[in-house]
């Protein structure tokens, strides 16, 4: 015994070894010994939130579970491995460095909470959080008598009742957020108002676990108690009076695509320290003051936006997941043994599910909200995250938990958690509850007076210019119905934290840019959209679409579907060099495109930018294009051509429709093809006969349309031909898979199958194309034959400078 009393005060760690040359031990010494315990961490976080990818997890769930394997409840079983790797000694490092990084990340979360929004929050989703937060919390009091007669012998009372009411009542606002993003809920009636009632829920989270804190001493008055409260609600008011005016005034100092001086971070920074001293000097720990710092942060301008960039990755990435081992190293399942432990532990996850999901379900509702909306908001709200573990650990810290406690609420949070995204998958499909059937899903149509709708998708403000003037050139005459369209931004959700910051964007999906207070963020794309929208006669509202790459294209054919679109503009996968060639911009981007050709539920554009119009918008006035479609045969090009007409009833446009024949007295072997061509539907050729027939109506009546016919005998005069339009072109019109004899010979190898035979031809760095090109497909039920199998082709190596 007296070895083990002498072995708690082992002498300090100095901070850097000599080296193994020198007989030191690295592990001996606190800088490599952290280096290997952060490298350890995010190793084993990493592979293990790639192993949950596929059931659609948080990366939370993978962090909570990777500290309680590091822990004594697993590998931590092995005595040699937790004395070489997380020694006592090394434990006072390992938790300052932990509680440094999560109290950044505090300071994170609370630039994510909009004041604003929480004024704006409805009676709906303030009664749902009520709610989820009541119910809980009494059901939590009382579980915590259940085990304080049992397992929690001799703690507090007071607190502890407290703290078992927090831990049962939090929802998780970062995890939920996140949750949602992954299951398309984000911009659902369900998903706003799970994000509302979860931001009211944290706000009041936070101030609860204030009040147990406070009530937490040991040993002292209650005055005492009161004191830090009181204390603490006057840091809070001062910070509000004090704060807001001061980070006002640097916001209004930091303008939007200018770089933020770093005496401003660095000065925020400070602060955000400086509160967490005070906050801690009170004795309601220093996270509180990171919380509050970030809340009053201005969520307009670059500021915001800068702070998050400078601080997010490190803190999230290197120093947050150290507070995961922190607290799995505290975390014991063993310590659970025993029918009365495992009964304890069913008990505590069934009070928290039943207090949260019964008490969200009945107020729901008694708001009017579906049965199964209202489930799964109970589901959702029950989400819980790296705020409970502070709830935990802090209790743990100053004695209101014991060991076995702490293990039982620990494995209650990842339960929980893990149980929401599967069970909300199963009881709410958006996509399939809410089918649209509507006429108009083509450009062509018999119907010439109806609007047409239009789905402009753009990753980032490079796509913009030539986007703004490719509608403004497919609004027509602008007498018949017009043209709608919804400019979808589509924004990568990614494993980074800020992606949460999308939520605010996305929450207001479907609403114009600028249909918002005179504070907001006036960043590139919303003057480019605002301006263009008061200059131009078209309808234009704004979406997002914030979604993992691989699943992207779920949420375009989605909204396509809900807009009732009648054609989806994506941009290409490549981006024109100074040179004149492609690169390629992204590669996912390509996988984005082929999914949405294969499923859109309308005809579907890929515009390959070669700067249409230049790198500004152009007015209607000053608009002076020369647009050129080919028709060879077939669905797509019949689209190519009725596009082009409706291009043509703009007053400064120009069509050339080309139609190229092959001339059958010539025999070569390019073009020697079967004419019984099995991929050439039955009846093709009477269609596209009379398509041509009314389109040669047309031209007789409008004068800005020029139509000729080519005949051609091999594809080297074809391919002559196309290349003879590309001095006087602005644009050119093609069919993704046109058919007939001539495009057979065209080759059937290409480096984009995507693009079809003609669009590839017209991207090859061989033909010196230098106007922009819009590679159209018509809308079929299912796609079949070579518009199937191109789609469906392994991805080639793309270079560089093709």
């Amino acid at each position: 015994m007296a070895s083990n009393g002498t072995a708690k005060c082992p002498p300090p760690m100095k901070a850097a070894s000599n080296g193994v040359f020198q007989g030191d031990n690295p592990l001996h010494f606190a800088l490599p010994l952290l280096i290997v315990q952060i490298c350890l961490v995010v190793v084993l976080t990493r592979v293990l939130a790639y192993i949950l990818r596929p059931l659609r997890q948080p990366r939370v769930i993978a962090e909570i579970i990777g500290g309680v394997l590091l822990g004594p409840s697993a590998l931590g079983r092995n005595h040699k491995y937790l004395q070489a790797i997380f020694p006592a000694r090394s434990l006072t490092v390992l938790d300052t460095l932990a509680n440094l990084g999560l109290l950044f990340f505090l300071f994170l979360v609370g630039l994510e909470l909009d004041p604003k929004s929480l004024r704006q929050t409805g009676k709906k989703a303030l009664s749902i959080a009520l709610a989820g937060i009541s119910l809980p919390f009494a059901l939590g009091v009382g579980t915590s008598i259940v085990l304080r007669a049992t397992i929690s012998k001799g703690v507090n009372e007071g607190p502890f009742l407290v703290f078992m009411g927090v831990a049962l009542s939090i929802t998780a606002f970062p995890v939920l957020a996140r949750i949602l993003a992954e299951l398309k809920l984000l911009t659902t009636d369900v998903g706003r108002m799970a994000m509302s009632a979860a931001a009211v829920n944290d706000v009041a989270a936070w101030i609860l676990l204030a009040l147990a804190i406070a009530l937490s001493g040991v040993g002292r008055s209650p005055l005492v108690s009161l004191w830090v409260f009181l204390c603490g609600f006057g840091f809070i008011t001062s910070c509000i009076f004090i704060a807001p005016p001061i980070f006002k005034w640097i916001a209004r100092r930091c303008p939007q695509g200018e770089p933020v001086d770093e005496i401003y971070i660095c000065a925020t920074l400070a602060a955000v320290l400086a509160a967490g001293f005070v906050t801690d000097t009170i004795g309601i720990h220093a996270l509180f003051g990171a919380f509050v710092m970030g809340v009053l942060v201005p969520k307009e301008g670059a500021f915001a936006g800068a702070l998050v960039e400078k601080v997010e990755d490190l803190v999230s990435g290197l120093f947050l997941p150290l507070y995961f081992v922190s607290s799995g190293l505290k975390t014991d399942v063993a310590t659970i043994q025993g029918a009365e432990s495992w009964g304890l532990l069913a008990l505590v996850i069934f009070t928290a599910c039943f207090g949260k999901i019964v008490g969200t379900v009945l107020v729901s509702l008694l708001c009017k909200v579906p049965f199964k909306e209202a489930l799964t908001l109970g589901f959702l709200m029950n989400t819980k995250g790296l705020v409970e573990l502070i709830v935990l650990n802090i209790g743990r810290d100053r004695g209101v938990l014991n060991d076995q406690t702490f293990a039982i609420m620990v494995l209650m949070a990842l339960f929980t958690t893990f149980l929401t995204t599967p069970i909300v998958m199963a009881i709410y499909k958006p996509a399939q509850m809410a089918k649209f059937e509507y006429k108009y899903r083509t450009i062509q149509r018999k119907e010439a007076n109806t609007q047409i709708r239009m789905l402009a998708c753009f990753h980032s403000t490079r796509n913009i210019p030539t986007l703004m003037n490719l509608i403004e050139a497919s609004r027509g005459t602008g007498k018949k119905g017009g043209l709608r369209v919804y400019a979808m931004h589509l924004m990568e959700l990614s494993e980074r934290s800020s992606a949460i910051l999308m939520v605010h964007k996305a929450r207001k999906n479907g609403l114009p840019f600028w249909n918002k207070s005179n504070t907001s963020d006036s960043n590139q794309i919303v003057v480019a959209f605002e301006a263009f929208h008061h200059l131009s006669q078209v309808s234009i509202r704004p979406t997002t679409a914030i979604s993992p790459m691989s699943s992207m294209h779920e949420d375009i054919c989605t909204s396509a579907d809900s807009k009732r679109a009648a054609i989806i503009i994506l941009p290409f996968h490549k981006h024109q060099r100074f040179d004149g060639h492609l690169e390629t911009t992204r590669a996912d981007f390509r996988h984005v495109n082929r999914k949405v050709l294969e499923h859109s539920p309308c005809s579907v554009g890929i515009l390959v930018d070669r700067g249409l119009g230049g790198n500004s918008h152009v007015s209607a006035s000053n608009v002076n294009y020369t647009v050129t479609a080919f028709f060879f045969g077939g669905h797509d090009d019949r689209e190519a051509f009725s596009y082009g007409a409706l291009m043509a009833e703009h007053n400064g446009i120009r069509l050339n429709a080309v139609r190229l024949i092959l001339d059958r007295k010539v025999v070569g072997d390019s073009v020697r093809v079967d004419i019984n061509d099995e991929n050439v539907p039955e009846g093709l050729a009477d269609e596209d006969f009379s398509f041509l027939e009314e389109f040669k109506e047309k031209v007789s009546e409008d004068g800005s349309i020029e139509y000729e016919e080519v005949v051609v005998s091999d594809v080297a005069e074809a391919v002559g031909v196309v290349q003879g339009f590309n001095n006087r072109c602005n644009l050119f019109l093609v069919g993704r898979m046109p058919e007939g004899q001539l495009v057979a010979a065209i080759g059937r190898k290409s480096e984009c199958p995507e693009l079809g035979p003609v669009g590839n031809l017209l991207i090859s760095p061989e033909m010196k194309i230098t106007a922009s090109v819009l590679v159209v497909q018509q809308y079929r039920s299912s796609l079949t034959g070579d518009s199937l199998a191109s789609l469906k082709d392994g991805d080639t190596t793309d270079e560089d400078g093709d």
